[in-house]
């Protein structure tokens, strides 16, 4: 990802090691309908396209109690990202900042995050919308929103919707 090519006016990049100092296991894929970067967007919306969080199997009965959230976390590996920036012009107008003062996944470690909208859960498939990230993407993990530590309060009302 070392290229020194792909570097806009300003940027800078450092040499770097192959990383081993970690292991993540991914649990699974997540699939949108961006398949190009310059397709994706670059944040999501809760009222954007429907995406999946495809689980490998060991993982379903993790789900369990999920579907009680509207919202989750969802953390993945930007795995098409260089990790070699620290210096970065996001908008090509020759601007940098530090990396770490910004929410690019072009990152030491580019691991991504959205807070998205939990449509339903479908066998081991959670459906959801405002993510922001390729198609394929390599899942980490999955979190009820950090704001509600406790599930929706079920309907007493004893009527269907």
């Amino acid at each position: 990802m070392s290229d020194p090519v792909d570097l806009r006016p300003n940027e800078q990049a450092v040499e770097l090691e192959p990383a081993s100092d970690a292991t993540l296991r991914f649990i699974g894929t997540i699939r949108t309908p961006w398949r190009d970067r310059k397709d994706c967007p670059r944040q999501g919306n809760a009222e954007g396209p429907e995406c999946q969080l495809v689980l490998d199997p060991v993982w379903h009965e993790g789900l369990k109690g999920l579907e009680d959230y509207d919202t989750i976390e969802v953390l993945y590996w930007l795995d098409q990202s260089r990790r070699d920036l620290i210096r970065q012009s996001p908008r090509s107008d020759g601007q940098t900042f530090g990396t770490f003062a910004l929410r690019s996944p072009v990152r030491p470690n580019p691991i991504g995050t959205s807070m998205v909208k939990l449509v339903r859960v479908e066998q081991g498939t959670l459906i959801v919308r405002g993510l922001d990230c390729l198609d394929g993407t390599p899942l980490l993990d999955i979190k009820p929103d950090r704001c509600a530590f406790s599930p929706k309060a079920p309907d007493k009302s004893g009527g269907e919707d």
